[in-house]
């Protein structure tokens, strides 16, 4: 079994506009943009990322907002509902925040003994907000939402499986253990980890896989905290049968990928270096940032990617 993992690094998602898409993760939900990057394989496309103050491992939602794509058909061999951590006794100021902005599909229910607000994101998003009375994570408040409500990070994300054997001791070996189970939804959680330590899958034989659009996830990335580490579960899992990338620099965190049993796409992400690598604290997310190998474009793209404001 593997200690390394310590947690939920970084989930992202396709986007069909930049700009509602920024709108919502920011004034709608007041994190923070930590970063304006570009897709590395689709430079033409933003890649922005969204969390708390520093962009810490566990906290930051990232997009790939493609114009005109079209919308993902929710299904099995995908995540399903991304879920963040807010402070006890929030709800009630979400609830009537997101229904004043007019977000869709606010459903109150219970969750693991928790109280949690579902919704969905602009593209249909699987969303939710999770009461938390011991999530001690400092948040987010430059954004318009007071301390006492705002969102401390990640508290869990769900997968929706046709045949969850496989992904399970996936998980385990990744150092994940059993916690409990919940109207047919077994949760896992990797103990003493970053904050975002649960994961939840929801075994639906009978539905179709989903398909990849707008709204959909893409991957979600669990957090090492150093490139030594990294490479001591990419050998692991290869060493276990798993097909493991080569090591891939993202300028902010090293990451390897690999696709699980059950079909959702795994990444292995370094805590290092974090996103204050190429800009200082106070301006994080402000500039467009280009890896090396696009600077190149800049100019073109300065014109070409739709304006974030």
């Amino acid at each position: 079994m593997l200690n390394q993992i310590k947690g939920l690094h970084h989930v992202t998602a396709m986007a069909s506009s930049a700009p509602e898409n920024n709108a919502f993760w920011t004034r709608t939900l007041g994190l923070r943009r930590v970063k304006q990057t570009v897709n590395f394989d689709e430079p033409s496309v933003y890649h922005l990322y969204y969390g708390d103050e520093h962009g810490t491992p566990g906290s930051v939602m990232t997009y790939f907002p493609f114009p005109h794509i079209i919308r993902g058909r929710p299904g099995t061999g995908e995540v399903g509902t991304t879920v963040f951590s807010v402070p006890e006794g929030s709800l009630d100021f979400w609830q009537q925040h997101l229904a004043a902005q007019g977000v869709a599909d606010l459903k109150r229910d219970e969750s693991f003994g928790s109280r949690r607000l579902a919704f969905s994101g602009p593209d249909g998003d699987g969303l939710a907000l999770v009461e938390d009375k011991n999530d001690v994570r400092p948040a987010w408040i430059g954004d318009g939402i007071a301390a006492d409500h705002a969102i401390r990070g990640f508290h869990s994300a769900s997968l929706r499986l046709r045949d969850a054997g496989a992904t399970e001791e996936l998980l385990k070996f990744m150092g994940y253990q059993h916690a409990e189970t919940h109207a047919g939804t077994k949760r896992l959680v990797r103990p003493d980890g970053n904050g975002a330590d649960a994961i939840d899958i929801e075994t639906l034989p009978g539905v179709p896989r989903g398909d990849l659009g707008a709204g959909s996830v893409h991957h979600i990335a669990f957090a090492v905290d150093n490139r030594a580490a990294q490479l001591e579960v990419r050998k692991a899992l290869m060493d276990t049968g798993f097909q493991v990338t080569p090591v891939i620099d993202r300028d902010y965190f090293w990451a390897i990928y690999f696709r699980t049993p059950g079909g959702v796409l795994f990444e292995i992400a370094t805590n290092e270096p974090g996103f204050d690598r190429d800009e200082d604290t106070a301006h994080l997310g402000e500039a467009l940032k280009l890896p090396a190998q696009h600077e190149h474009l800049r100019s073109r793209l300065e014109k070409t990617l739709e304006p974030l404001e």
